[in-house]
């Protein structure tokens, strides 16, 4: 569930104590960016440092955080761009206070970057990093579990269209019922009609459940990779760190990064993009279709941004909702196009 965009001051006392090597704390201000969890840029007497604070419930707990830090840091050790945490004076790595955890990883100087600032070598670079992330994954994970074991929040089985059905008729009672209304309200309601008519016209191409998956981030995005100038320096917040279809990640990654204001992807970065993907992760055309066969659906069957809008009171994600819901529209429209570039 979302969290308040509200930030608390972070026990510094209780936390500086624990680790003393770092030095004497001279500020810490909020990391705006972000919306499950809460982070500062801590800076103390020996250097900066990130503050983050879990708090989104699946993963908030100190065993998650303790294992995906264990992951980072022998990602760290085969050469992966990532920010391990550091080690409290009694060797561990996250701070249990007041019942919230906390975790102190070195502050990396970086800037993150979308599709539209990458060019073909950049996109091409991004499809590789994700491929070693998820070959690496596999060496320091192991094996996935057998029949799996779904990351946080995920399901291999797809969405049915009845139940969404539902879902659109509560969120068109609660847009409609808004006073005052704005542009949102209105933008929402047409797409929810929208969106009725989508899911009436191909409820026959419902995917079947993913049939294999492996170790991925969880939540590979622009808001999670720091550059320093063309090269990634950081690929950070691992929370989502679970089992998954692999190449659903790539698929799902590339409508973010790649997607235009106006909802349309940038396909030529895509296929640049998803051949170095292929390449670095070892996948094969037929894995990728699928994946975006089953991503086009999550995505014809998602409502996340207007659920938090209408039903928990929270509007931070309203900015992305004008191109997320132009692009499931132009993708099912243009799905044989978007298919080949990921796939060719």
């Amino acid at each position: 569930m979302p969290r308040s965009s509200e930030t608390l001051a972070p026990p510094l006392g209780a936390l500086m104590r624990r680790y003393r090597h770092a030095g004497e704390p001279l500020s810490c201000v909020p990391v705006t960016q972000g919306l499950l969890n809460r982070g500062y840029r801590l800076a103390t007497t020996r250097g900066a440092y990130f503050l983050k604070q879990h708090l989104d419930a699946p993963t908030a707990d100190r065993d998650t955080i303790s294992r995906q830090h264990r992951a980072t840091e022998r990602l760290h050790a085969l050469g992966l761009p990532v920010a391990p945490p550091l080690a409290d004076s009694a060797g561990r790595t996250v701070a249990v206070i007041g019942g919230r955890c906390y975790a102190l990883h070195p502050w990396v100087d970086g800037r993150h970057r979308d599709g539209a600032q990458l060019c073909a070598a950049g996109s091409r670079r991004l499809g590789t990093l994700l491929g070693h992330v998820h070959t690496c994954l596999e060496q320091v994970m192991g094996s996935p579990p057998p029949g799996g074991q779904p990351a946080a929040g995920a399901a291999y089985a797809s969405a049915r269209p009845e139940d969404t059905g539902r879902i659109i008729d509560d969120l068109l009672r609660l847009a409609r019922a808004r006073r005052p209304r704005d542009g949102f309200d209105e933008l929402a309601e047409h797409r929810l009609l929208e969106r009725r008519l989508l899911l009436a016209e191909h409820a026959h191409r419902r995917p079947p459940p993913a049939a294999a998956a492996g170790w991925v981030h969880g939540d590979f995005h622009p808001l999670n990779l720091l550059y320093r100038g063309a090269e990634p320096a950081a690929i950070v917040d691992w929370d989502r760190l679970g089992v998954q279809p692999r190449a659903e990640e790539a698929v799902r990654a590339a409508a973010i990064f790649f997607v235009r204001p106006a909802g349309e992807l940038a396909l030529r970065k895509v296929r640049a993009y998803a051949r170095a993907y292929r390449r670095a992760a070892g996948a094969d055309g037929a894995e990728l279709a699928a994946a975006v066969h089953r991503v086009w659906w999550e995505r014809l069957n998602d409502f996340w941004i207007l659920r938090w809008r209408y039903q928990l009171h929270d509007r931070r994600a309203d900015p992305q909702f004008p191109a997320a819901s132009a692009l499931v529209v132009w993708w099912t429209r243009e799905y044989e196009a978007v298919r080949d570039a990921f796939t060719e």
